[in-house]
């Protein structure tokens, strides 16, 4: 009976930690400067990728670098990796080999960012606040792998781990959705202004979560929308 009931607690607190959650309208806050506080993701799909979007609103402490998204497996822990680093501008990493898309500065304000890849041409795009930066191209036929680590708020430099401060994301992130396809720029202005494709890596929408140190769930700050799923 007790070996039962040791079980039953062990489902029940997994359950809870990766549960599916409605986050509409919420946001993961991440106060302060630290190693220790992240939120760990569990994708829909376990499928290698061939092309992917991933869309997301981060409303950081821009006076610093900071990891936006970070998607590790075991072969390479810069498997996906979106990132800000002051001065430069962001960088996008497939595999490992990364492209930057220059930038002096991003506004002190909520920013909704989407980034898009795909292996058959190895164009990669970056879009702000529904506005595209130029395409560049890196690892042309290449595939992402499966069983990732998906880590948000901090860069792993190791699967699952090897956290820096000094990479940590201070401020908001919310609205992550993912795709195994490119959305095509019709889809990601209507993701900007509030419409979801039916995510079917990562949706806000049942989200499934962990959250590890310092971080908190508040309303988030940048525009309400209450617009349908597609």
């Amino acid at each position: 009976m007790e070996k039962l009931l040791w079980c039953l607690l062990i489902t029940i607190s997994f359950s809870q930690a990766f549960g599916h959650e409605d986050m509409s309208k919420q946001a993961f806050v991440f106060p302060g400067v630290s190693a220790t506080a992240y939120v760990s993701l569990e994708a829909e799909s376990k499928k290698p990728l061939e092309a992917f979007t991933v869309c997301l609103y981060a409303h950081a402490d821009v006076s610093r670098s900071f990891s936006i998204f970070s998607y590790a497996t075991k072969t390479s822990f810069n498997e996906i990796l979106l990132f800000w680093t002051r001065g430069q501008g962001f960088s996008i990493a497939v595999g490992g080999p990364e492209v930057l898309f220059s930038a002096s500065e991003i506004p002190e304000v909520p920013t909704h960012i989407c980034a898009t890849w795909e292996s058959a041409t190895g164009i990669v795009e970056l879009w702000l606040d529904g506005k595209p930066r130029v395409r560049k191209s890196l690892q042309e036929g290449y595939t992402v792998g499966t069983n990732a680590s998906i880590i948000l708020g901090q860069e792993q430099d190791s699967y699952g781990g090897g956290f820096d401060a000094n990479q940590s994301l201070v401020g908001d992130i919310g609205d992550v959705n993912m795709w195994d396809f490119v959305l095509s720029p019709e889809q990601i202005n209507a993701v900007y202004v509030g419409r979801v494709f039916s995510p079917n890596v990562l949706n806000w929408r049942a989200l499934k979560y962990e959250t590890h140190g310092d971080v908190f769930i508040k309303p988030q700050l940048w525009p309400l929308t209450d617009c349908c799923e597609s």
